[in-house]
């Protein structure tokens, strides 16, 4: 079996009401999507994660230009072979960001073949389930005017817990006080419910706005503080995880083994967040989840994409064993991006659906989906 074709879908759409998160304002949805084909009639399925901000273009040029060259006539099934193949040609200019995105992409598709060439699910590929399901939590909470918006944001907050969702996350860095301001709104709105709420500012702050945050947000039990600072900030992560009496998240912007290690290494997350489809895909999240399990490490991986992450990333929950051993573990659970996103329940034939407050791992060979190409056409650029 070999590789015979590489295409690169990269879809768009406007969208109706834009809105912001700390770090500019999102007008559009888009994916960066990758089939590859094989010569015995096998299709296999990735994504490239696309940032908020991020031109999806990027990554399609790096597959394009850079991977489907080194992949083409391969076995798909040597899929740690060609993940060091692409990341070894491409170290000198690659790393991080879209080019390990475009990695991602393929060598998630690479898993989805696997599947689908052994009629096994891909988590049974790595080892087996560790669970059947999974509990989401609601992504949103992003603003529509920038600031002042916390009587809206307890509303939607009661709308998420409505929905049967029992834990959300709340997107934050627009200022210390109109940060705690929403804070206090939707306690209040969610009065003393048992709601899981974690933060979120996407590194809006620097070490001594992000203390102040975290020192007035204790008061609140959050589960999780995520991204307080910037990526680049190392020691702000271990400074901030001294201080503070919350678990800090992060690693959504950081890329492959090498970049967690530097972080575990510095003792810098109580929760690792890697993102399936920028990360460096499976094969790269379960070598990162070996190095979490041997720190004492937990993971919970982000997801911000379309359907085929979200795919990808259940099956990888499914696998991923409880970081601290008892009989009440703390389990990973799913981000669940409540945001308008068209290629989410529209690009995939069978959405999952949440039900009593869980939502199941897929059981089909490789991801376990059907891609729609009518959704593909009608929202691909040329």
């Amino acid at each position: 079996m070999k590789i015979s074709n590489v295409t690169v879908y990269v879809l768009k759409t406007e969208l109706d009401e834009p809105f912001a998160f700390s770090q500019g304002w999102v007008h559009q949805r888009a994916a960066t999507l990758v089939q590859v084909e094989t010569d015995n009639g096998l299709i296999g399925w990735g994504e490239a994660f696309t940032q908020g901000l991020e031109p999806p273009e990027i990554a399609a040029a790096a597959i394009t230009h850079a991977f489907k060259p080194l992949v083409l006539g391969s076995n798909p099934l040597d899929h740690a072979l060609l993940w060091h193949k692409m990341y070894a040609n491409s170290r000198d200019y690659g790393r991080k960001g879209s080019v390990i995105s475009a990695i991602s992409a393929i060598d998630i598709a690479l898993w989805d073949i696997a599947g689908q060439f052994y009629s096994q699910p891909i988590y049974q590929l790595l080892g087996g389930a560790q669970r059947t399901s999974v509990q989401p939590y609601a992504t949103g909470f992003y603003r529509l005017n920038g600031k002042n918006e916390a009587e809206r944001l307890a509303r939607e907050a009661c709308a998420h817990r409505d929905a049967g969702f029992k834990a959300m996350k709340v997107k934050l860095g627009f200022g210390l006080n109109d940060d705690i301001e929403v804070m206090h709104a939707i306690s209040d709105a969610l009065s003393d419910e048992s709601i899981e709420i974690m933060i979120d500012t996407n590194h809006a702050y620097g070490r001594i706005e992000a203390l102040k945050l975290g020192k007035a947000l204790e008061a609140f039990n959050i589960r999780w503080y995520e991204e307080p600072v910037v990526p680049e900030d190392i020691e702000g992560y271990k400074e901030l995880r001294g201080k503070l009496n919350i678990a800090i998240a992060g690693g959504e912007n950081e890329h492959t083994a090498y970049g967690f290690n530097q972080l575990f290494k510095h003792s810098a997350l109580d929760i690792a967040q890697p993102d399936i489809g920028s990360c460096g895909g499976i094969t790269a999240m379960r070598d990162i989840g070996a190095l979490a399990q041997a720190n004492g490490v937990q993971v919970n991986p982000h997801v911000w994409g379309a359907a085929v992450a979200q795919a990808a990333s259940l099956q990888v929950l499914a696998s991923l064993p409880v970081t601290h051993h008892s009989l009440f573990p703390t389990e990973p659970i799913l981000e669940y991006d409540r945001s308008s996103h068209p290629f989410r329940q529209q690009l995939i034939t069978t959405p999952w659906q949440m039900k009593d407050g869980r939502v199941e791992i897929p059981t089909g060979n490789g991801l376990g989906i059907q891609v729609n190409m009518d959704v593909v056409e009608a929202y691909a650029t040329q």
